[in-house]
């Protein structure tokens, strides 16, 4: 399957065996200033044995296991159209998304929106990035009737965050 870029797209019977393996890199985290910090990075993917739901992990680990490491595992929901849930072993699973050559989850916390993106670009290359700010809206404009037409309401959302990583298989 091609997608409209000339990349791969990943599908449901390719998710996410072969996005399995370790993925390795430095994770560049932004503000309003410019770079902000910078902090080593894994994502751990693999098939759990055991599972006969079809589970991997789904660990993330920042700086080293030590330091930050969330033991996370993917749940199959409907994969087959690219639903998962993203369990983090807590009482915490979130409802995440295959589409097209990007696993997406978007979530409220502690009054911040958050979006987190996986994109793998090749064999080699996983792309990881995090969008955050607030979860009120910085404006509300439309609402209005211009002549005949209803102009719908419009809210924007302020971001204060961004993340980056690129991943190389190890």
């Amino acid at each position: 399957m091609i997608c409209c870029f000339g990349l791969a797209a990943q599908t449901p019977d390719t998710f996410p065996l072969t996005w399995q393996g370790n993925w390795s890199g430095t994770l560049d985290i932004f503000n309003a200033k410019g770079k902000a910090q910078s902090v080593a990075m894994t994502v751990e993917i693999h098939q759990i044995d055991t599972s006969k739901e079809g589970r991997y992990t789904f660990g993330l680990i920042y700086g080293s296991k030590d330091q930050d490491w969330r033991p996370y595992e993917l749940v199959p929901v409907r994969p087959e159209l690219g639903f998962w849930k993203v369990d983090e072993k807590n009482s915490i699973a979130m409802e995440s998304y295959l589409l097209g050559p990007k696993f997406l989850c978007w979530f409220v916390v502690q009054g911040s929106r958050i979006l987190c993106t996986y994109e793998k670009k090749d064999e080699q290359t996983m792309i990881f990035e995090v969008m955050a700010g607030p979860e009120k809206e910085a404006s509300s404009t439309g609402n209005t009737k211009q002549g005949e037409e209803d102009i719908p309401e419009v809210k924007t959302y302020p971001f204060n965050v961004f993340q980056r990583a690129e991943l190389k298989r190890q």
